[in-house]
């Protein structure tokens, strides 16, 4: 017998679209509810797939006691409301990045922990058809020792479309970097199998707002391996893709664009195996945590450890000095004692 979790949503932005046809994909999830401060938004979304709208998160809990909620609020919101949602018994999935910083996710976590409940954040790289292919001839040693790893992710971040407060770094905690550089440290530990160790980076400001438009990261992971990682939410030809340099060999990843081998001077496409839609995967990758006690690679720790990253990149900038991502953490914890 299938058991089910009860599952409901707050934020109703463009995100939770796709997390709830995720939900309407899997058998173990009853998606319950949805929030949104703009009544409309939840409305139209409640209309939609069937559930009960609210204005008031914390109302939409107390009254329908959900097993899980799925939080897609504002990353200024994410540390209020996460914290709330655990004391009230929630597990939860929160989207990337976890928090503004270091504190936040620590406050969050240690919620979870008093609470005992599951706290997920929303990396998607690790659920790609592409990455989940790579990782697999990563570990199988075909390509020798990696030496080097190179990231980039361009494309235009100050479209109209995007929400305003995105481009106010006090409620997004900044531009490029936290939005679209999570995406890329993220894949880089996650194919690695380590941490980002120490950052150094430099951004640039060239636009109205206060968050950066782009910015060039030179990282060093926990196994001693150089990265580079190039930024730029100004207009241009837009990029997406990793290329990671072996001993014997090169890989590259390129988000929708597949995955090839480089041999002898040339790259050949690699037959990618299909795997199930990346939210639904995400989702029940969840529901196995809560339910069977199964590792989540995608754990508040993880989220913390992505935001680390994060947090030095903008302390390099600021300083003009490198920065060691576990001096950050360590920093943290001994002035919470």
């Amino acid at each position: 017998m299938t058991t089910t979790y009860s599952i409901a949503v707050i934020g109703a932005g463009q995100i939770a679209h796709t997390h709830l046809r995720a939900l309407q994909s899997s058998e173990r999830a009853r998606p319950v509810a949805i929030a949104d401060v703009l009544e409309e938004r939840a409305q139209q979304l409640g209309s939609e797939y069937g559930l009960l709208p609210y204005t008031d998160y914390k109302q939409m809990v107390l009254e329908q006691k959900p097993d899980l909620v799925i939080i897609t609020l504002p990353h200024f919101l994410h540390k209020e409301a996460a914290v709330w949602c655990a004391e009230q018994g929630c597990h939860m999935l929160l989207e990337k990045p976890m928090a503004l910083n270091v504190a936040e996710c620590m406050e969050i976590n240690d919620a979870a922990e008093r609470n005992r409940v599951v706290v997920a954040v929303g990396h998607m790289q690790q659920f790609f058809a592409e990455h989940i292919a790579a990782k697999s001839i990563i570990a199988s040693g075909q390509l020798g020792e990696l030496v080097m790893v190179n990231d980039k992710r361009w494309g235009n971040y100050f479209q109209a479309s995007r929400p305003a407060w995105f481009l106010e770094k006090a409620k997004s905690g900044g531009g490029v970097v936290i939005n679209l550089g999570s995406h890329s440290i993220d894949r880089i530990q996650w194919l690695t199998d380590s941490r980002i160790a120490a950052v150094r980076a430099s951004m640039t400001y060239r636009s109205s707002t206060d968050v950066e438009g782009s910015a060039a990261l030179f990282m060093e992971t926990t196994s001693g391996v150089p990265v580079t990682v190039s930024l730029s939410g100004y207009k241009g030809v837009p990029a997406n893709e990793t290329e990671l340099l072996f001993t014997d060999g090169a890989l590259r990843i390129g988000i929708r664009r597949g995955l090839s081998i480089g041999t002898d001077g040339t790259y050949t496409p690699v037959t990618v195996p299909p795997s199930a839609d990346a939210f639904v995967a995400q989702l029940e990758s969840v529901l196995d945590t809560v339910e069977y006690g199964k590792p989540l690679s995608t754990s508040g720790a993880y989220g913390q450890s992505v935001v680390a990253v994060v947090e030095a990149a903008y302390r390099s900038h600021e300083t003009g000095t490198e920065q060691q991502v576990s001096q950050i953490q360590e920093l943290l914890r001994a002035n919470r004692k």
